[in-house]
Order: C-alpha cells, then sequence, then structure tokens
C-alpha cells in the first residue's frame, strides 16, 4: 500500500524557520507518512533572489535529520517553469501515494484560479490549504466551489521577503531562519556581511 504524501512546494527563497514548523504542524494533522518539499526551478509568478540549484542544497540541508521531510528535486530535473500539476502527475506515476496531499498557503489559495489546470490539480491530490488562525480560508471569486481541506498551522510572522529584506539592513537572521543554514544564507543573500 503506497504512503500518505504530503507536497510543499515554494521558492524557498530562502527557507525560514516558519517554512519548517508549518511543515511539521502539517504532517501532525493530516497523519503523513513523508512531507515531500519540492522547491521550484522556475517560479511562474515569481522570480527568485537565488539559483535554484543553490536554493535546493539549502533547503536540504534546513530539513536535515527529519526522516519525515525529503527534500526532492523533481522540479530542477524538469525543463521550463515549474507548475504544481506536472509535479502532481509525477507523483501519481512515479510512487503511486494511497493519500497525495497539495499543501499551499491561504495566500496561494487567492491565487488558485490562475494556476495551470487548476481542476486537475484538485483530481490529483487533495488541496490542503494552511490557515494560521487569523479566519478561515475562503475559496477564490473564480473557484467559488474549489474543495480544500483548511489544517490550523502555527502562526509564524515571518516570510521569505523579510529574510531578505533585514539582511538588505544589515540586520542578524539568527533564530528566524535555521542555525545549520544561516552561514550560507547569509552569504549567499549578503556576501557575508551581515551582523550576527
Amino acid at each position: 500500500m503506497g504512503a500518505r504524501l504530503g507536497v510543499l512546494g515554494g521558492t524557498f527563497d530562502p527557507i525560514h524557520v516558519g517554512h519548517r514548523i508549518v511543515a511539521q504542524d502539517v504532517v501532525e494533522a493530516l497523519e503523513l507518512d513523508r512531507m515531500l518539499v519540492v522547491p521550484s526551478a522556475r517560479p511562474p509568478h515569481r522570480d527568485a533572489a537565488l539559483g535554484p540549484e543553490r536554493r535546493l542544497r539549502i533547503t536540504r540541508e534546513a530539513f536535515r535529520g527529519d526522516p519525515r521531510m525529503e527534500v526532492s528535486d523533481m522540479e530542477l530535473r524538469r525543463s521550463g517553469p515549474s507548475y504544481t500539476v506536472d509535479t502532481l502527475e509525477e507523483l501519481r506515476e512515479s510512487r503511486s501515494p494511497s493519500e497525495l496531499y497539495c499543501v499551499i498557503g491561504a495566500d496561494q489559495l487567492a491565487e488558485f484560479a490562475s494556476w495551470r489546470r487548476p481542476g486537475r490539480i484538485v483530481e490529483l491530490a487533495e488541496l490542503v490549504v494552511m490557515n494560521r488562525g487569523v479566519r478561515e480560508p475562503d475559496p477564490p471569486a473564480e473557484l467559488p466551489d474549489l474543495p480544500f481541506r483548511s489544517v490550523e498551522v502555527t502562526r509564524v510572522e515571518l516570510s521569505s521577503t523579510r529574510i531578505r529584506e533585514r539582511l538588505d539592513a544589515g540586520r542578524p537572521i539568527r533564530y528566524l531562519v535555521p542555525e545549520s543554514v544561516r552561514p550560507e544564507i547569509e552569504a549567499a543573500y549578503r556576501g557575508g556581511r551581515v551582523r550576527t
């Protein structure tokens, strides 16, 4: 019998402690066997400050030691933009999970109608929206009948944008990113000139 597999995609530009906390919360809430963390190679909706190979390496190091988490290079192995529907199609074929969950944030839910083949995404996987406890998320206006499950996760007021802004301002990021990757994040995004 296949595993209960969650898929958490993202740019991870850079990864921070909030990513690890919500991934853990979803694994526990859904009783997943494994969470597949998938850094996008070429995100279709935004540009990444750091190249895909380096983001992949940093993300792998950040999740090292947690057997429930697996960081995948599958989107880096494909050419062209990184589309969630292609990732889910590949996972259905290659892993045959008993349950497949596509995990997104409430901000991504608001944009979901603009994603490539949203109807196919919800055929391939159960859509799971991370709810940070403010209120239950609403489906996008363009897809009022969109099926999804809301899972409450720890509210962490942190974003990759905020990490980059702190680095640009020369401010420390200690405690905001996993310590195992903090030196590389500082070097990658600020050339090592940040205070610690």
